[in-house]
C-alpha cells in the first residue's frame, strides 16, 4: 500500500555533492537506507540507516560492526551478484511502498555507475513510486506516459529534459524561456537541454516515453 506522506532516502555510493546542502534537503521523519559504501556517506551527515544492502565491499568491519550495534539491519550479498547495491536497496524500498524515494550520493565517480544509477530509476517496474535523485543543486525525475509535473524554482533556473527512449511524443513545457507545445523529442537529441525558468512554477506534460527532467536551481549553484 502506498504511502504518500513517507520518504525513503537511498544513499548510493557515488561522489556526495554538497554535504552540508544535502544536509538542509533531508528531513527529520525520512527512513535510511544504504547501497554498502553510500553507509560511510550516511555516517558523516550523523544518520544511522535502517538498512544496508550490498557485498559490503566498500565498507570497513568496524563500520559494520558499528551501524549493526546501533540497530541497523544488513543484507549481505556475494560479490558474485546480478545486481548492483543501489539496485538491491532499490527493490527493498519500492516493496516498503513509500511515498517517494529520493536517491543521493549516486553520481561522480565511476561513468559506468553514474550512467547505470540513472538508467537503473527509469526501468518501468519502479512506476508504481515517484522517485527524485538528488545531487546538490540538482534535482531529476523521470516522467512517463501521460504524466505531468510542475516544477517550483526561481528564474533563471536551468530546466532541461533528456530523452531516455527513442521518442518521447506530445511534450508540452510551459513556464520556460523556450516552451514545446506538443512536441517530439528524439533519444540523443540535445533540442530540450539547458532551457531557463522565466516564470515559475514550470509545467512538464508528455504523451507518452520516457524522459529525465532535471531541475537546477541556481541559488544553489557553486560558484
Amino acid at each position: 500500500m502506498l504511502d504518500e506522506m513517507s520518504r525513503i532516502v537511498i544513499f548510493a555510493n557515488g561522489v556526495p555533492g554538497q554535504p552540508e546542502l544535502l544536509r538542509t534537503q533531508l528531513r527529520a521523519t525520512d527512513r535510511i537506507f544504504c547501497a554498502d559504501g553510500g553507509t560511510n556517506h550516511a555516517l558523516a551527515l550523523g544518520l544511522i540507516p535502517e538498512i544496508i544492502a550490498g557485498d559490503l565491499d566498500s565498507l570497513s568491519a568496524d563500520v559494520v560492526a558499528q551501524v549493526a550495534q546501533a540497530g541497523a539491519r544488513i543484507q549481505r550479498h556475494p560479490s558474485d551478484k546480478d545486481q548492483t547495491d543501489l539496485e538491491l536497496v532499490l527493490e527493498l524500498a519500492t516493496a516498503e511502498g513509500p511515498g517517494e524515494i529520493a536517491v543521493v550520493t549516486a553520481l561522480g565517480g565511476r561513468l559506468d555507475q553514474t550512467l547505470a544509477n540513472i538508467f537503473l530509476l527509469a526501468r518501468p517496474i519502479y512506476d508504481s513510486v515517484r522517485i527524485t535523485l538528488i545531487d546538490g543543486s540538482q534535482r531529476a525525475i523521470v516522467l512517463h506516459d501521460r504524466q505531468t509535473v510542475t516544477i517550483d524554482g526561481q528564474p533563471g533556473d536551468t530546466l532541461s529534459l533528456v530523452p531516455l527512449t527513442p521518442r518521447v511524443d506530445q511534450v508540452s513545457l510551459t513556464g520556460v524561456k523556450w516552451p514545446l507545445s506538443k512536441a517530439r523529442l528524439a533519444f540523443g537529441s540535445t533540442l530540450s537541454v539547458s532551457n531557463v525558468l522565466t516564470a515559475p512554477p514550470a509545467k512538464v506534460q508528455i504523451g507518452s516515453g520516457r524522459v529525465l527532467v532535471i531541475h537546477i536551481e541556481q541559488r544553489f549553484e557553486e560558484k
